[in-house]
């Protein structure tokens, strides 16, 4: 399969490759990282292990940009104008959905990959909404962009969520995401619910509002918590705690861990579903602090 030569993103191929071989292959994905995490080359191995599942000519047709059911949308310059500002208007929205209405060419399906749609401007965001909202069958659309704040909630909700981690460069340690000052501000939050309950919890979720970023890196650093938690129930090397020597500090039963690690990914999906990032924030540091 195509997926199988991509490297360093092994969930989100599982994703994939779980969707192929189960034929629960959804109607429109994005895929959310940074620059250089091979966002879209995994697209295109996903347009091949659709449109050409045994390699040979149609895949490589796939490489060359040459196959009728396969699609590359991304930004360019306005009509008329080749030093304008490069971006995807409605009129490319307008062609996708065309070419979206017509029977596959050749293949099972037609794939379309949206390169760089934060690019989008203008009415093209809602023309687009049209489309996911009523799918043409067989049909799959790729949206490749940097963060999900990049493009409306009411885009991202009917796409399957693929994220994508920073390609580490050989001899560089892989860190988490966020930055040190931000988990240790997250951190700090957690304490505060924890000591005094309720009411640093309203006051946390008032300063995170409606920043989703900020939303983001506390659910991730309480993620990392209990998992520094578990690794110090388990007995592993001190080396591995994200926060050093800090996880010994507040005991935990298994029970507990296993229950706060649940309650972060409960929180994660909520995030991503555009659920609030106050409200979600505000029930995970609500759940931690019973489980404590």
């Amino acid at each position: 399969m195509a997926l199988e030569t991509i490297r360093e993103q092994a969930e989100a191929v599982e994703i994939l490759r779980r969707a192929i071989d189960g034929r629960r292959v959804a109607h429109a994905y994005a895929f959310i990282g940074p620059h250089g995490s091979g966002r879209r080359t995994t697209a295109i191995a996903f347009a091949k292990a659709l449109v050409a599942p045994a390699g040979g000519a149609s895949a490589a047709r796939v490489d060359r940009g040459l196959h009728p059911d396969v699609h590359v949308i991304g930004p360019t310059p306005p009509a008329g104008n080749p030093k304008g500002i490069a971006a995807i208007r409605v009129d490319n929205v307008r062609e996708l959905e065309r070419l979206a209405a017509l029977r596959p060419a050749e293949a099972s399906h037609k794939v379309f990959i949206v390169d760089e749609a934060e690019t989008m401007t203008g009415a093209a965001p809602q023309a687009f909404l049209k489309t996911l909202e009523e799918p043409p069958a067989r049909t799959v659309i790729v949206l490749v962009l940097s963060q999900a704040r990049a493009l409306p909630a009411t885009v991202l909700s009917r796409c399957q969520i693929v994220r994508f981690r920073p390609r580490v460069a050989e001899g560089v340690a892989l860190l988490p995401s966020g930055s040190g000052a931000e988990r240790e501000r997250a951190l700090g939050w957690l304490a505060q619910a924890q000591s005094r309950g309720p009411e640093a919890i309203l006051q946390i979720g008032e300063a995170i509002g409606r920043d989703r970023e900020l939303a983001e890196a506390a659910v991730e650093t309480c993620w990392l918590w209990y998992r520094d938690l578990l690794c110090a129930h388990a007995g592993a090397a001190a080396d591995l705690a994200v926060f050093a020597g800090k996880a010994t500090e507040g005991r935990r039963t298994l029970d507990e861990i296993v229950a706060g690690l649940s309650a972060c990914r409960e929180a994660w999906l909520s995030i991503q579903g555009n659920v609030s990032p106050r409200l979600t924030v505000e029930v995970l540091l609500s759940r931690l602090t019973r489980a404590a």
